[in-house]
């Protein structure tokens, strides 16, 4: 079932599989939606970074478990990577990217 992010209003903001409301810490989904809106281009650590956490200093361990989050709460792994892939790290950090589903667009 196709995952969706809904804005019901702007400071509550819902990820759905379909009727049902999936729960996530607000950073989580900040990551997500973030990824989302940035699916048709590699985004670096510093990325998420600067956009998620204004540019503060944080653990890998930090960024890792948001990630782990956000591929738990869509039904993705780091092992299956089917929507959210890892690419190995470089001398300028780790890459992430987001495939797109091959179900209807999430909106």
């Amino acid at each position: 079932m196709p995952l969706r992010t809904s804005y019901s209003t702007p400071t509550k903001r819902e990820l759905r599989r379909g009727a049902d409301v999936v729960s996530v810490a607000p950073q989580v989904f900040d990551v997500l939606d973030y990824l989302i809106r940035n699916r048709e281009r590699v985004v670096s650590k510093d990325d998420l970074v600067t956009a998620i956490w204004e540019g503060r200093i944080i653990s890998d361990a930090a960024l890792t478990t948001r990630l782990k989050a956000v591929r738990s709460a869509i039904g993705d792994s780091g092992e299956g990577q089917r929507l959210i892939k890892t690419l190995p790290r470089t001398a300028s950090g780790s890459w992430v990217g987001c495939r797109k589903s091959k179900g209807p667009a999430a909106r």
